[in-house]
């Protein structure tokens, strides 16, 4: 029994959108060659680094010796979908019932009665993401999901590609079968000398579910123009931003930070309500009915509302300093308001049974000190991946989460063995170290050391030492060589090999030998 005829499905689709979120982000422009990277491997690249030959799944060397300029980007899901966020927002404010598919892909019945046509709604839909700044926008609509992504590949940026009724076969048959999102499925199919996808649509559904199974006969029947797919449309996000206009506009920052607390009380109970709370939050300042002032300010633990006064005080009051210079707040301030970024559950942030977590006190204070010198200047130590004591260091913003760093648990060969050095000298200080006959100690290619070390001394111009350098110290102990050979493909390659050496005093050093000498790079408590 029918249910009478199938609804159209329009697709809007953004190319290349992980490399369209990473330069909008990193303030990339267009026109730069660029590429996102998973694995060591590019995942997307943009129409500049393809006309340098970089392809997708191509490895990280292989796509800098196509194009050396190219900007390299790690991959992050979480920022492309953040960046999607509003392209959603847009075409569910002009037709409900949007189904994310993927970051840079999305679905809606095609609303084309209501704006009087298809193209016309596709029209409609492109204007409004140029608003946005997407510049590069394809739409297609046809009676299935497939083919109206299908369709929305084959359009013009900015412009919609309609599949008639009815004729989702006959445009999908001269289609190659590598437009299949499986690569396992399309190499098998060519194998079998099945080029197009109107190939694949002759065999008979019955030999397709016998020789392929039900996920070949799912395949078939997409190739036959008959996708079954339902849309699942998205439940909007709640509103959760909370904002706060001054009539008249108000002159002072003690006067905004005074008219905004039940705003910044507000906003936290909301989020209390739903059971979240806010780590990252951005606040914004109108002058003028235009923003004049936005930061993101991001929270070791959550904001209450006494920390969103906090940053309101801080933003104004550091932008303020710079009226001589052109640039922030410029005028009486006319609306305030908080837009959450990053929201999590906060069972995830309940103390613990005997409090602990950082003092609040040290928070503000770090805080206030962050609002004054800037998101950078107060930073903390982190552990990231690494071979070298050194490259297992880095610094993040206070408050940020990590993200980019090396991840800990790779295999890193050539690594020391734990326990890790307790000092770690910003420049390596240089040593000498000699075997019993007073011959500088080296080693081979092979990591096999010329003679046991002996003794050693600080060289010269070393940190702490006299001109005249440091008496001998005999060698109590010593344990390694751990070499390592690092981009072995460049010239010269980074090559080293590092020892731990105890001296007669007890004090053990960390020390690494290369061709430029002896060097003491961390010490051991």
């Amino acid at each position: 029994m029918s249910d009478g005829p199938r609804r159209r499905v329009l697709v809007v689709w953004c190319p290349d959108w992980p490399v369209v979120a990473a330069m909008n982000e990193e303030g990339i422009g267009t026109g730069t060659p660029a590429a996102v990277l998973a694995h060591n491997t590019v995942v997307a690249c943009n129409e500049a680094a393809r006309d340098e030959g970089v392809r997708r799944a191509m490895r990280r060397r292989d796509a800098q010796s196509r194009c050396p300029e190219l900007m390299l980007v790690d991959d992050n899901p979480d920022r492309d979908a953040r960046a999607f966020e509003p392209v959603l927002v847009a075409v569910e404010e002009l037709r409900p019932g949007v189904a994310p598919l993927r970051p840079g892909l999305l679905a809606v019945r095609a609303p084309g009665r209501f704006y009087g046509g298809e193209l016309a709604a596709g029209a409609v839909i492109a204007e409004r993401l140029v608003g946005l700044g997407v510049w590069d926008c394809r739409i297609g609509v046809a009676d299935d999901l497939f083919t109206a992504e299908q369709a929305a590949r084959r359009a013009e940026p900015q412009d919609t590609f309609v599949v008639e009724t009815g004729g989702s076969a006959p445009f999908l048959r001269e289609l190659p079968v590598g437009v299949i999102d499986d690569a396992d499925v399309a190499g098998l199919l060519r194998r079998l000398g099945l080029s197009t996808l109107g190939d694949f649509a002759r065999l008979s559904a019955r030999d397709v579910q016998a020789r392929f199974g039900s996920y070949g006969a799912k395949v078939h029947r997409l190739a036959r123009g008959n996708d079954e797919s339902l849309l699942g449309a998205r439940t909007p996000p709640p509103e959760l931003a909370c904002q706060v206009r001054f009539e008249p506009p108000l002159t002072t920052v003690e006067a905004v930070c005074f008219s905004v607390r039940q705003t910044s009380e507000r906003f936290v109970t909301q989020l209390a309500d739903r059971g979240l709370v806010c780590t990252e939050v951005r606040v914004e300042a109108e002058c003028d009915h235009a923003v004049a002032s936005v930061r993101s300010w991001a929270h070791s633990r959550w904001f209450g509302s006494a920390d969103l006064v906090d940053r309101v005080h801080w933003q104004l009051r550091g932008q303020l300093r710079g009226r001589s210079e052109g640039m922030g707040v410029t005028a009486p301030v006319e609306l305030v308001r908080f837009v959450p970024e990053t929201v999590e559950p906060t069972g995830a942030h309940a103390a613990g049974l005997w409090g602990g977590g950082t003092d609040e006190r040290v928070e503000r204070a770090v805080a206030r000190v962050q609002g004054m010198l800037g998101h950078q200047a107060v930073t903390v130590p982190t552990v990231q991946g690494g071979r070298a004591p050194a490259d297992r260091q880095a610094l993040v913003p206070w408050g940020e989460r990590c993200a980019g760093l090396r991840p800990v648990e790779l295999p890193w060969p050539g690594s020391l063995p734990p326990p890790a050095p307790a000092l770690i000298f910003a420049e390596p200080r240089p040593v000498t170290v000699v075997d019993a006959n007073g011959r500088t100690v080296w080693v081979t290619a092979r990591g096999a050391v010329s003679a046991a070390p002996a003794r050693f001394r600080r060289r010269p111009g070393g940190a702490g030492s006299r001109e005249d350098g440091e008496d001998w110290q005999p060698i109590t102990a010593w344990a390694g060589p751990w070499p390592v050979e690092e981009l072995w493909w460049e010239e010269p390659a980074c090559w080293v090999a590092r020892f731990q050496i105890v001296g007669a005093d007890g004090r053990a050093w960390l020390m690494r030998s290369a061709d430029d000498g002896w060097w003491i790079e961390a010490g051991y408590d």
